[in-house]
Parts: structure tokens; sequence; C-alpha cells
């Protein structure tokens, strides 16, 4: 039996989740959460996302990259060609898989027909943002977890959805 892929994202209600590689917004108790959440996993992640994650190699995560660029691997980052590829490498890794984007490996694993769980922050704003997480609501997910909070800037709900 496959393992349970965990996604992990923060999204506003219009779907974006980045801007100019970079999140388009600085929630702390989300990130607290992410950072604590992906510790000592097996992630993976799209290049840009490892670039832009200054954090990604600390806390013992063991870290499978997709990219064509196998200049990327080193201790404790394995590269992958294919989101396909990637997901058999971790596999064979210990614990459960996390995936951690972007936009293009979302898609890949959400269309994917396997246990999967939801760990999503949705922030209650409409923000400008130029990469998406693909449409979540139509798939039949049952949430498990629910808990609202805000903070100077946002509103958010972080939400655990299982399918």
């Amino acid at each position: 039996m496959p393992k349970m892929i965990n996604l992990m994202v923060a999204c506003a209600e219009n779907r974006v989740m980045g801007r100019a590689n970079k999140l388009p917004w600085r929630i702390p108790e989300d990130l607290k959460f992410f950072h604590e959440e992906t510790a000592g996993r097996t992630i993976v992640l799209g290049r840009i996302c490892y670039e832009t994650w200054p954090r990604a190699r600390e806390d013992g995560r063991r870290l499978v990259v997709v990219s064509s660029n196998a200049s990327l691997a080193r201790e404790g980052v394995r590269v992958a060609a294919s989101v396909s590829e990637a997901l058999g490498i971790a596999e064979a890794m210990p614990g459960e898989i996390y995936v951690n984007g972007g936009e293009r490996i979302f898609e890949e694993v959400l269309a994917l027909n396997r246990p999967m769980r939801l760990h999503l922050t949705l922030v209650h704003a409409e923000v400008e943002g130029d990469r998406y997480f693909p449409e979540w609501r139509h798939l039949a997910w049952r949430e498990t977890a629910r808990r609202e909070s805000a903070d100077a800037h946002y509103r958010y709900t972080f939400l655990t959805l299982e399918r």
C-alpha cells in the first residue's frame, strides 16, 4: 500500500500561494506550523521552492527536489527528473511523504488516486500573485481538523482534509 501523501500549502481564497517566488504575506503562526510539521520529514518539492526556502535542509528534513538540474544533489538532497520519480524515491525513505510545492507539482500530485492529506492554511483574502494552488474544493475531502486564527493583517483557517 502506498504511503500517505501530505500536501502543505497556504493559499488565499483566490488560490494565490506565491508572487515573484515569495509568499505574498508574512504570517508568523503559519511559518511556525509549517517548519514544525515538516521537521524530520521526507519532503518532495520543486527547484524554485527549494532555492527560496532557506531552512529547507535544516531540522532533519530529507529532500527530494524535482528538477532537471542534477547539480542540486548534496547531503540530504536527492534530485528527481519528474514528480513520479520523486515520489518513488520518497516511498523508499522513512515516514510519510510531504509535498511542499510548487504549482505544477501540487497539480500532478492532486491528480493521483492515492491516500492524501491536505494541510491547508486558507488565508481569508484576495491577494495578487502569479502562483496558484490548484482547485481542490471539487475533490472528495473529509475535514479532520479546523482551527481559526488571525494576526494584525489577515484572518486565516488551518484546515486538515483527507481523501
